[in-house]
Parts: structure tokens; sequence; C-alpha cells
């Protein structure tokens, strides 16, 4: 689904009175949480935070994947609803965050998909239960609000990876298990899936672009460039200085990436990160008389004194890594490794 019409909707006023109040409603927190590494046998619960899947058997697709992967799975209240474009109404799919989070017989809450209407529900969860709860949280796509708003509010560190209603190909399983399970540290991720070169034959599909050299580090922030920039002037934007911030999106045409790089630019975000590391921009529209996706990426960060990359594993891709939004990270212009330096689960 391409969200782009939806991502630029209006806000209602009634949100918008919410979001004004929720910055003195739950305090920021400067202690840094990891969530419980992951183990066969765990209760995982499946949430809808935005879209749903189109069909009920969509669902029954999902539950099987995280039972493949050796979870139980518990289903939120909510799971099945449907409300057009929403998984149901903004209060309902809250409170499924809001729940499983205090429930103690669930030990990770993974997202059925993205879509739109993620951002709607962030005045509305409960940031001190997730604090005192802390649990792996993973999603991408629409989910990059939740995925920031909570580590900005609670101190956790939450997850920018595959969804449960995908099939896991053997990159994306070794990215999840090293990062989720086996809680590697320090670990590269990202990098292309293994390529047979040969006479005639090299690498095309999973290229590294390096802008810019050097080497950087500090904590991850960011997921999909349009919900990153629907959270400026909000009180869940993200901290952007000395971070490392990654980036990517879908279905969006070069002109639109460069109007939200540079609103980014114009409200001063890019002058404060550490590192900027660009994943996959996919479905992009390049008919007609238009500058390519490097061209702008070159260009909106070319003044930059910061390493710059694009080409990692991260965004509506099949071969996808997990990204753990919160960590200590390095980012290395030269040869384009993103490295995560710290523990992220315990």
């Amino acid at each position: 689904m391409q969200r782009r019409t939806l991502i630029k909707s209006l806000v209602s006023a009634p949100l918008l009175s919410a979001l004004a109040g929720s910055a003195a409603a739950v305090p920021a927190t400067g202690e840094l949480l990891r969530p419980a590494r992951l183990r066969r046998g765990m209760t995982v619960g499946l949430v809808t935070p935005a879209s749903n899947a189109w069909e009920d058997e969509d669902i029954r697709f999902a539950i099987d994947v995280v039972k493949s992967l050796g979870f139980n799975v518990k289903e939120a209240e909510h799971l099945y609803q449907r409300t057009q474009y929403l998984a149901g109404p903004d209060a309902a799919r809250a409170q499924d965050i809001n729940a499983m989070f205090a429930d103690t017989s669930v030990d990770a809450v993974f997202c059925l998909r993205g879509g739109y209407g993620t951002p709607r529900i962030l005045p509305m969860l409960d940031y001190d239960t997730i604090r005192s709860n802390p649990k792996v949280l993973l999603g991408y796509s629409d989910i990059t609000a939740l995925l920031n708003a909570i580590y900005q509010r609670s101190g956790l560190i939450t997850f920018h990876g595959p969804i449960a209603a995908q099939n896991f190909t053997d990159y994306t399983l070794e990215e999840f298990s090293k990062v989720l399970v086996r809680g590697e540290s320090p670990v590269q991720i990202g990098a292309a899936p293994p390529f047979e070169a040969g006479p005639g034959r090299a690498e095309h599909k999973n290229r590294l672009t390096l802008f810019r050299g050097g080497k950087a580090r500090g904590r991850l922030i960011g997921g999909n460039l349009s919900l990153i920039c629907s959270l400026l002037g909000t009180p869940f934007e993200p901290d952007f200085r000395n971070k490392i911030l990654f980036l990517e999106d879908v279905g969006e045409a070069p002109y639109r990436i460069d109007r939200m790089l540079t609103q980014l630019w114009l409200a001063g975000k890019l002058d404060q990160v550490a590192g900027l590391a660009f994943g996959k921009f996919t479905e992009t529209d390049t008919d007609g008389n238009t500058f390519s996706v490097e061209h702008v990426l070159r260009e909106r960060c070319a003044g930059l004194e910061v390493p710059v990359v694009r080409g990692l594993m991260i965004g509506h891709v099949k071969d996808q890594t997990v990204v753990p939004v919160g960590a200590m990270a390095e980012l290395d212009g030269d040869s384009g490794a993103l490295r995560i330096l710290e523990s992220v689960v315990s």
C-alpha cells in the first residue's frame, strides 16, 4: 500500500489537542532500557497499530509466521477490526498496545503490518506502563512513529524490522536472529546479502553509495522518511542531536523525497545529526523529467560534514535487517558499514 496521500492528510482538531497536552503528561527519561532477548517458547503479542491486513486469512498467515519462529501468539483484543484504512478506532488500537505491555504473560510485541494511523494513537499510549514492562517491539514503515515515540518517552530500545505479515528470507531471519535472539554485540547490520560474483557478473541490486566518508558514533533514530517528517513540530519529534539518522521510504517520487529532506534541512535537523544512513527507496516513480534518487540524496546532503551512506538493507525490501532505535552505533562512511556497539537485549 502507498501511504503518501494518507500521511500527508491533515490531523484532526481533537488529535491536535491531545498532542498539545501529552508532553506534560508523559515525562521523558534519560534511562536506557533493554528488553529481554527472544527465546523459543516465548509469547508474542500481535497488534495492528496502523492499518490491517485486507483479509482475516492474511492475519492467520501472520500468526503462522510468528509461530514458525518458535513463539506462541497472543492475539490483541481488536486484532481483526477494520475501519476503512485503519485497523479499528484509535482508542482500540492504543488500548491493544497498552494491554500487551501491561500483560505479564506477553514477552514481546510484533506489529502485523504498517499502512497508516500510528501517529494518531501516540497521545493515548501509557508510557509509564511501557517503561515498567520493557519488551521487544518490532515493526517498520508506519510503525516508525511508534518506535521513535516509545524510545523518546520511555527510554526503551525498539526495533525497526520485519512485520509479522511477511515471510522471512534467509537474510532477514539471520539479521533478526543475531540482533534479537543471539543479542550479538558489537555487530554489523544491514550489509548486502551474499552475492556470487564472476566473469561478466557483478552486484547490481544491493550496491552501496558512499556520499561522504569518515566515522561517527551516536544513538540510532529514524525509519520511514515520511513518518519522521510527520513527527516534526509535535511533542513526539525525535531528538536529532548527535544521533545517527537512518531513513527509507516506498512509493515516493524523487521530488517528494527532495521535499521531505528539504524540510529536515530547513528545520535544522540534518545539521544536528552525527551521521546519515539511507536504506532503500523502493517503488520510486522516476518517469518523465526528474532527478534521480541518487541525485536528490547527494545534493540534499552535500553540505553535511558527517558520514553519509546509501543502500543499507533497511526498508520495504524482502531482505531486511533489524535496526535498534536508541542503540549506540557507528557509521563508517568509508566502508559503508553500520555497526551496533552495545547489547540491545538483556
